[in-house]
């Protein structure tokens, strides 16, 4: 069993406040103009709060761009080559969005006419603003931690795994912070970070972070 630490880890849940922006894209083109205008904090909506709204399985595509050219204009070759852009792979959001913007320029100038919507939904950017929710849950122990992750709302793994790359400006997420510098166990951390957070739900991610927990509690560690 591990020793206390301190300070402990709080765990904090949380919800989004959405906003319609009041544009929208019924073509390729449009689409792509409006990504290069609109306010980065849409981007990030539409793409890595995605996972925040898909909590038991990821969709083929998935961010919103995806989606909607695969789905609605049904250019499913698009719609391949934006789903496998993985927003965790960026410094920034100006990153990504440059990346969206450089995969559908590519796309569009190799089209003799430009794919729009017939009978599907228009596409319609949004944003939202992330409150906190604090869940009065704390983590001493390794232990303690993987229970917390257990049996806390997906929310809360979203926050520390996922938004915590953005808000702290690095790639690693609470969990793997805390076990390195709050637990002092390195092999640990490095399972953590080497988890792929693009390929997984918010329950297939809970249950990989559990499992990596129960691993170390009893003992051992495992090949990344």
């Amino acid at each position: 069993m591990h020793a206390a630490v301190s300070p402990p880890f709080e765990f904090v849940g949380c919800t989004e406040l959405r906003e319609i922006l009041g544009v929208k894209a019924e073509d390729e083109v449009q689409l792509l103009d409006l990504l290069e205008e609109v306010p980065i904090e849409s981007i990030y909506y539409h793409t890595h709060e995605y996972f925040l709204r898909h909590q038991f399985l990821l969709g083929p595509y998935p961010n919103d761009f995806a989606t909607w050219v695969a789905t609605q204009v049904r250019d499913r070759v698009l719609g391949e080559r934006l789903g496998v852009i993985d927003p965790y792979e960026f410094e920034t959001l100006e990153d990504l969005r440059e990346a969206l913007i450089s995969v559908m320029e590519d796309h569009l100038s190799k089209m003799h006419a430009v794919p729009r919507v017939d009978d599907g939904e228009p596409f319609y950017f949004m944003l939202s603003r992330m409150v906190e929710v604090p869940t009065e849950t704390v983590a001493r122990t390794l232990q303690e931690l993987r229970d917390g992750i257990a049996r806390l709302d997906t929310s809360a793994i979203y926050f520390h795994f996922y938004a915590a790359r953005i808000r702290r400006n690095r790639r690693d997420s609470d969990f793997t912070i805390w076990a390195e510098e709050g637990l002092h166990m390195p092999e640990l951390a490095q399972h953590l970070r080497a988890i792929n957070p693009y390929i997984f739900s918010l329950e297939q991610l809970r249950k990989r972070l559990v499992d990596i927990c129960d691993t170390f509690l009893n003992g051992g560690s495992r090949e990344r």
